[in-house]
């Protein structure tokens, strides 16, 4: 979400701020322009910390629960101005008639993950979470558009790529993120196994079943220490695939995700939204760029 790199300043004529609302149109039209896409589904945290992911592994997103819980449901912290903002955010996506996709029980990451996987058509991935440099897949035609860095500095991220930044390939990605860890997520890792003994340990072993069973091994070429650190961590290493893989099975029913398909009520209401909540330069620039695809369609 292009929260932070817009100043919260950035208000409506009540005083809600809109720097979420007018940062993630900016990012469509970027893209839109850059890319020339088709089809453009926005993914949605249904359940953003599913129950049979913290069954597995008690600590994932504890630190992201707020003190406040309702109803027994854990609820994310996160700052006020952009809560605010997601159901003008929704309005807008609408508006445009931009598909806005979740699933039960399930975060965002599922989501793209099974319209990735169960796509017929070349798929690009905007996200700034590493965990679904997995989807990477250049004979699937699917990248990941990295956003970490913001829109100035997208990163494109292939097989090629991905292995000359990390040393690890997309297929390995998950036992990587398993093995190092994760605090942003609460995913502990292996103690005393960083980012570089993740990598030397998969290029020597494949993945994270050679890793294991070299750690069972005698006779394996595995280290001491690094032997008695993964046969330490038996009961995380045992589960914790199960919470990094991203779920590609989900059934989404029909999906219609064609953006060239703008008519006079949706520039109606797009325009009310523009105009209520001080949306300017910036729904003029998403408008531009869908138009353009439109026209090339």
């Amino acid at each position: 979400m292009p929260f932070t790199g817009v100043p919260e300043t950035i208000t409506a004529s009540d005083g809600t701020p809109v720097n979420a609302v007018r940062g993630l149109l900016d990012m469509i039209a970027r893209l839109v322009t850059d890319y020339e896409p088709t089809q453009l589904v926005a993914c949605w945290d249904d359940d953003w910390r599913p129950s049979w992911r913290v069954d597995l592994i008690p600590s994932y997103k504890a630190h992201r629960v707020t003190s406040a819980v309702a109803d027994g449901v854990d609820v994310e912290e996160a700052p006020a101005g952009l809560i605010a903002q997601l159901p003008v955010i929704r309005d807008v996506l609408a508006a445009l008639n931009i598909s806005v996709i979740g699933a039960a029980h399930h975060e965002a990451d599922d989501v793209i993950g099974s319209l990735a996987s169960q796509a017929n058509v070349p798929v690009d991935v905007v996200t700034g979470d590493r965990d679904l440099f997995q989807l990477i897949d250049d004979d699937r035609n699917v990248r990941v558009l990295y956003t970490a860095r913001g829109m100035s500095g997208l990163e494109v991220l292939t097989d090629a790529t991905l292995v000359n930044k990390y040393e690890v390939s997309p297929r390995q990605y998950v036992d990587y993120a398993v093995l190092r860890g994760d605090s942003s997520d609460g995913l502990p890792g292996v103690g005393g196994i960083g980012e570089k003994t993740a990598v030397k340990l998969l290029q020597e072993f494949g993945d994270l079943e050679g890793i294991i069973s070299a750690a069972d091994d005698p006779s394996s070429s595995l280290s001491p220490s690094v032997r008695a650190k993964i046969s330490g961590s038996a009961d995380y290493l045992a589960v914790a695939p199960d919470v990094v893989n991203v779920v590609q099975d989900l059934s989404l029913g029909t999906l219609n995700a064609d953006i060239r398909t703008l008519d006079s009520e949706h520039l109606e209401e797009i325009n009310r939204l523009a105009t209520e909540w001080s949306l300017g330069g910036s729904v003029k620039r998403v408008l531009r760029a869908l138009r353009s695809v439109q026209d090339q369609g």
